[in-house]
């Protein structure tokens, strides 16, 4: 398997278009449980291109975007470089290289699966202040969505390799030794639209979609028009999420 530090660079112009942010309800949830004031310092971990980012900046927050891939940064450094309290961090999750006791709030979002847990808590506890708490935010695929059933199959039958954990597979024991100190579950619905070209992108966005030449890109393509055709209203297919942030004390 690829490292997983570098599996989304040929992913990012795709991430980058069309991946999603994150619903304000949940960003507002995460920023008022955290305790989060105006120019607290929050590391955004794994922060990719940014997406959580910025909607942690646009609330008067300092972050600190630490991302090992460095097309990810870049692209993130691109979008987000000139917005005050934005710092890019070129670090893995488990060695951040930030001060010890200097932030108030860890975030991962859409990310935490990728990092070793055992490292990661240590390096929370480490760079957190006193009191401080981690955020773990996904959105996770409606399954329960019929046209989201289908593009889990099509997923499951055309990717080039078997899909790493998310959320929905790491249980409660996980949590529960990750979070010493307790945590708190919430959740929240969003959804995107796409037409033909946009669902396309939404799927190549995934490390694990096989890219132009590989020989599952083809019948991939051919499953997701045919499953564009079938839902379609419009011109635009609806793409449901289950967005989860759990917050608690490492």
């Amino acid at each position: 398997m690829q490292d997983s530090k570098e599996r989304f660079t040929p992913h990012v112009e795709n991430y980058v278009r069309y991946r999603p942010g994150y619903p304000a309800e949940a960003v507002d949830c995460l920023v008022q449980t955290c305790g989060l004031a105006q120019g607290c310092a929050v590391a955004d971990i794994g922060a990719g291109t940014g997406k959580l980012s910025r909607l942690l900046l646009a609330r008067g927050l300092t972050v600190f975007a630490v991302e090992p891939n460095a097309a990810m940064r870049a692209a993130a450094e691109e979008a987000l470089g000139k917005i005050p309290g934005f710092y890019s961090v070129a670090a893995p999750a488990e060695d951040t290289g930030l001060r010890a006791a200097t932030i108030d709030c860890v975030t991962a979002a859409q990310a935490f699966h990728w990092f070793d847990p055992v490292q990661f808590r240590a390096e929370c506890r480490r760079i957190l202040k006193p009191g401080g708490k981690v955020a773990l935010v996904w959105n996770q695929r409606d399954v329960a969505d019929p046209f989201m059933q289908t593009y889990e199959a099509i997923l499951q039958a055309h990717h080039n390799e078997t899909p790493n954990q998310t959320a929905k597979e790491l249980n409660e024991v996980v949590f529960a030794h990750f979070f010493a100190g307790g945590y708190q579950t919430h959740r929240f619905t969003s959804f995107q639209s796409f037409d033909y070209e946009g669902l396309l992108g939404r799927v190549l966005s995934s490390s694990y979609a096989p890219l132009p030449g590989h020989p599952q890109h083809n019948p991939l393509k051919a499953a997701l028009r045919a499953l564009f055709e079938q839902h379609q209203q419009n011109g635009q297919v609806r793409f449901a999420y289950d967005t989860k942030v759990f917050v608690g004390t490492p």
